[in-house]
């Protein structure tokens, strides 16, 4: 009964995992719509959230210590919450970043560079993130390499979009007539738009770190592991 009762917990433990992607993955959404529509009401929702995925992360981190402790763990058990515990660290930082997104909402004005595809790239990562979350759920080794191949174009797509921000800034003309408040606010939209795509990089690299542990947890494997 003890046995049935701890491998109960484990599924318990892939139940809440899977429930704060999709909270961190809603999260992320909303982040973006937030950025996209200027909504600072929904920009606010992003930020005040974070308490909620901080409370989930803190629970799941302690269901992980309490499974660790109950008894001792056979390998794909230990190896199981082991790779659960890492992937919540990875969700609560996504969370982070999609709170980012709403800071930014908050300090937008204006589309500086409305040619710099950030939502397609948004929509790119979040694709990710699911995906990872599902090769989690099925177990699925063979997708974890699709998905840690698909960041070098999120990585690619991120280089050329920073670059085109950077070379339109040394492009733009700066005469006498330009105020210096229009320089910091130029300042300012820059940095928040490179800020934006460095963030939806991370996330992207946040996929590929689920997909990681995803992969060590079924095959034991740390080939994806940097």
């Amino acid at each position: 009964m003890a046995r049935e009762g701890y491998q109960t917990k484990l599924t318990a433990l892939e139940e809440d995992v899977l429930y704060m992607s999709e909270v961190v993955l809603e999260r992320l959404r909303m982040g973006l719509s937030a950025l996209e529509q200027k909504d600072e009401d929904l920009a606010w929702e992003v930020i005040e959230g974070d308490d909620e995925v901080n409370q989930l992360y803190l629970e799941l981190e302690q269901e992980c210590i309490d499974l660790l402790s109950l008894q001792q763990p056979v390998a794909s058990d230990l190896r199981f919450i082991a790779a659960s515990f890492k992937i919540i660290t990875d969700l609560e930082r996504i969370a982070d970043l999609a709170t980012n997104l709403g800071d930014y909402t908050l300090q937008a004005e204006r589309d500086l560079y409305p040619d710099v595809d950030t939502q397609g790239i948004g929509d790119a990562v979040v694709e990710m993130v699911e995906r990872a979350m599902e090769a989690y759920e099925q177990e699925d080794a063979d997708a974890c390499f699709v998905i840690a191949d698909s960041d070098d174009e999120i990585d690619e797509r991120c280089e050329i979009a920073s670059g085109t921000v950077v070379r339109d800034l040394i492009e733009t003309e700066v005469d006498d007539g330009t105020t210096e408040k229009e320089v910091e606010e130029l300042m300012q939209d820059v940095s928040r738009l490179l800020l934006t795509i460095r963030d939806l990089e991370r996330v992207g690299d946040h996929a590929v770190n689920i997909a990681a542990r995803t992969l060590y947890m079924v095959e034991n494997s740390d080939e994806l592991i940097y």
